[in-house]
This record gives C-alpha cells, structure tokens and sequence, in this order.
C-alpha cells in the first residue's frame, strides 16, 4: 500500500514540475513577444518656412538740450510735431503714430560730478513710435529719415531701444500645415531606418510637438521671419 502512496507522489510531483516547466515556457515565450512588441524608434522632423514680418514697430528718438525747463518742454513739442507732419506726408495714418513721455536729465541734480561744468543743465529725449502692419511702406519712409535732420532735428539712433522691431502675427495660420510637415518627416525618417534594420514600422507610441520658434531671417534683413517647430515621434517597430 505504502508503494503505491510512493507511486501516486512521484507521479504528482512529476506533474507539478512538468506544469511548472510548461508555464515557465509560456510565460518567458510571453516575454519575448512582448519585448519584441517594445521595440522602439525615436526621431525628429523639422518644419522651417520663412514669410514676411506683418508688423513693424519703429521707434523714432530725438534729443534736445536747454538751460531753461520751459523753452526744453517746448523744443519737444516742437520736434514731436516736426516727425509727425513728416509721418503724415509720407502717407502713414495719425492712427499708425504715437508720442511716449519724455526723458528728461536735470544734470544739476546728478549725485555725481566729473567736475566739467555741462553746457546745456537740461537734456531731453523723446520717442515717436510708428506702429504699423504696412511694413514695406514704413521701410520706405525710414530710407527719408534724414530730412528730418536737415529740419534740424537731432535723431539718436544707435541705442537698442531706436532699433525697428519686426513681428509676425499669423502664427495660428500656418500652425497646421507645419505641424503636419514635421510629422511628416519624423515618419520618413523613421521608415528609412526601420527598413535599414530590417523591420517594419508600427503604430506611434508617444508624440510630442516642441515650440515654435520666430526669429528674424538674419541681421540684414530683420522683416524676414524664419518660423520653425520640431515634432518629436516614437513609433514601435516589428519584424
């Protein structure tokens, strides 16, 4: 009876090691499988168009000097209304054209002195801005800006604040048609390289869109916007 008890045991304990050997097959052939589901590729696709600025925002500066506050408050109005009338001939709308306060330096207020007594105890600048979406029409007045120096006013135009400034305001125009583009080349990319490995190209696994980015094409030409965004896509790969 006792050889028997043995017997059922051994045989038992023989199938639980054959079904443990059988799941364990199972489950590292599930593994495998789902490894090779894992496969992964990771790239890039670049979409890069250039337009035209729609905005302009030109700055324009002039300095004036007095010892006498009153007679400096009125050479600002008087230069301020010189650029206007300047602006409305060549065609610019009173709308397109604006007047910031003045900068006015009391130089004998100044907690230093280099010990030179100044010429002039009051300086002055003053900013008339052009803001305008006919940007080709304002790059032509400021080729004529030196008639205003032969009106005898004193334009400061080196300083990073006179610099024209260009924007572009129809982003969400041509959001779609680049977003579409660099997807695009993500996945003609990653075609080359599945075929490269030997595989196929699955379905996506993530995605993700960077920013846009708007800069002015180079230094010579500012009203030129160079406008780009890179897609990023990871797609599976299967043999």
């Amino acid at each position: 009876m006792s050889g028997k008890n043995g017997m059922n045991s051994l045989i038992l304990s023989l199938g639980i090691l054959l079904g443990l050997a059988l799941l364990g097959h199972q489950l590292a052939d599930a593994t495998i499988r789902f490894k090779e589901y894992e496969r992964t590729v990771n790239v890039k696709g670049l979409s890069e168009r250039e337009y035209p600025a729609d905005v302009v925002i030109w700055p324009i500066q002039f300095a004036v000097a007095s010892n006498n506050l009153e007679e400096l408050y009125g050479s600002i109005d008087q230069g301020t209304d010189k650029i206007r009338q300047f602006l409305l001939a060549q065609g610019l709308s009173a709308d397109e054209i604006s007047t910031s306060m003045p900068a006015i330096t009391d130089k004998s207020a100044r907690d230093f002195d280099n010990g030179v007594r100044a010429q002039f105890r009051y300086t002055a600048q003053q900013t008339v801005t052009v803001y305008s979406p006919r940007v080709d029409e304002v790059r032509g007045v400021m080729g004529s800006l030196s008639q205003l120096g032969k009106q005898g006013i004193v334009l400061t135009g080196n300083s990073y604040q006179s610099q024209p400034q260009y924007l572009f305001t129809r982003l969400n125009e041509v959001k779609p048609d680049m977003i579409e583009e660099a997807t695009r080349k993500a996945r003609e990319v990653a075609e080359k390289f599945a075929e490269d490995s030997e595989s196929r190209l699955g379905k996506i696994k993530r995605a993700s869109q960077g920013q846009f980015s708007i800069s002015p094409r180079d230094a010579n030409n500012p009203h030129r916007m160079k406008v780009r965004v890179v897609s990023t896509v990871e797609y599976y790969l299967a043999d």
